[in-house]
């Protein structure tokens, strides 16, 4: 059953990845970017790491691709002359070769990698773990991270901080 949702999600995950690449329509890539970084968080629930799936969906999800759709629905376009248009933004070219060949050249070496690589198995077919039994990487996360790693969780704090005070000041207006 995992292995098939496993495949299922990869599926997903790719197609979506396709889609963005050949797309012509920007809002038509943000909803596939949605459908790829769904499909990412839920493989990574299926590897066990609890913790990046649920960053995954509230950082990238959540945060970065809801600013994105909502930068192309508020963009103001000034060539507009007739309002009953439909809302479609489409970008200004299309270059299928080189978005090809990269995407294919990424492919190729994680495959190679995946291939060679040495993977550990930790458990065998004969050892089947319950999931309500198997422990979470959240509680290791947070003891980790508030003793071993405090100085720079409190760093990363202070520098986010004062980089929102440098984007507060750069947007206020500021009259002669």
């Amino acid at each position: 059953m995992e292995e098939i949702a496993f495949y299922g999600f990869s599926a997903l995950a790719v197609g979506a990845a396709l889609t963005i690449l050949f797309t012509r329509n920007v809002m038509y890539a943000a909803l596939s970017l949605f459908i790829t970084l769904l499909g990412v968080a839920a493989l990574f629930v299926l590897a066990g790491a609890d913790f990046l799936a649920v960053a995954q969906l509230l950082i990238y999800v959540g945060g970065v691709l809801i600013l994105l759709i909502f930068g192309v629905m508020l963009t103001h376009r000034a060539d507009r002359t007739d309002s009953q248009q439909a809302n479609i933004v489409l970008t200004t070219h299309i270059n299928h070769f080189w978005g090809t060949v990269v995407a294919l050249a990424i492919f190729g070496g994680l495959f190679w990698l995946i291939v060679h690589a040495n993977f550990l198995i930790l458990h065998g077919p004969d050892d089947v773990i319950d999931p309500a039994v198997r422990s979470t990487t959240l509680r290791q996360f947070g003891i980790h991270l508030m003793t071993t790693h405090v100085w720079a969780f409190e760093v990363i704090g202070i520098l986010l901080l004062m980089a929102l005070i440098g984007a507060t000041y750069l947007a206020v207006k500021r009259e002669k």
